[in-house]
């Protein structure tokens, strides 16, 4: 009886062990379905804010990508919030990750729930607005392509992003991002 027992044992740690292979592959089999990093696979399109002052980015991270160099000293950072679409944090006050810009170049890159992107600047419309203190607005519209992406954000790459950006130049030399990014997978 004590045999039974023991096979019915193994047999059930088996069924245990094969059942948790499943759910451990089951994001290569259905990607679009699954979570990766606890972090749900976002639509086809979501929306993100850029929000506030630039700083210069002294020791950036290593986010995956091999476009960037973010300690190359050509980096500014601002913060990213959610609006529509965005896996994890739907609150719209509360920060969702890190936006890193090249004032002097054409590539950025975002960094949020569930992996990187890497983008470049293809086009732009833009206009300039006095602020009447010293500064100035850049007002317009800006156009990317995802050139290369991290997590759950891998089947963005050859996507697109149109900003609606109001860009606060200030008097000072600082930078006040209000930007709202429209991402698209190709």
């Amino acid at each position: 009886m004590e045999r039974s027992m023991i096979t019915d044992h193994a047999l059930i740690n088996r069924r245990t062990a094969i059942g948790g292979a499943l759910v451990a592959l089951s994001p290569l089999v259905f990607p679009g379905r699954v979570l990766a990093q606890g972090k749900a696979v976002p639509n086809d399109s979501f929306v993100l804010l850029l929000k506030g002052l630039y700083q210069p980015v002294v020791e950036g991270p290593n986010l995956g990508l091999s476009m960037v160099d973010l300690n190359d000293g050509s980096y500014s950072t601002t913060t990213i919030y959610p609006v529509r679409g965005m896996p994890g944090n739907q609150n719209e006050n509360k920060a969702v990750g890190t936006f890193y810009v090249q004032f002097t170049g054409d590539l950025c890159a975002y960094h949020v729930p569930g992996g990187s992107f890497a983008m470049r600047f293809t086009g732009s419309d833009v206009v300039f607005v006095g602020d009447g203190q010293g500064g100035r607005f850049l007002e317009g519209t800006f156009e990317l392509t995802i050139l290369e992406a991290t997590g759950v954000y891998r089947s963005f790459v050859g996507g697109h992003n149109h900003m609606v950006d109001r860009l606060h130049l200030l008097g000072s030399g600082g930078a006040d991002e209000y930007c709202f990014c429209f991402i698209s997978g190709p």
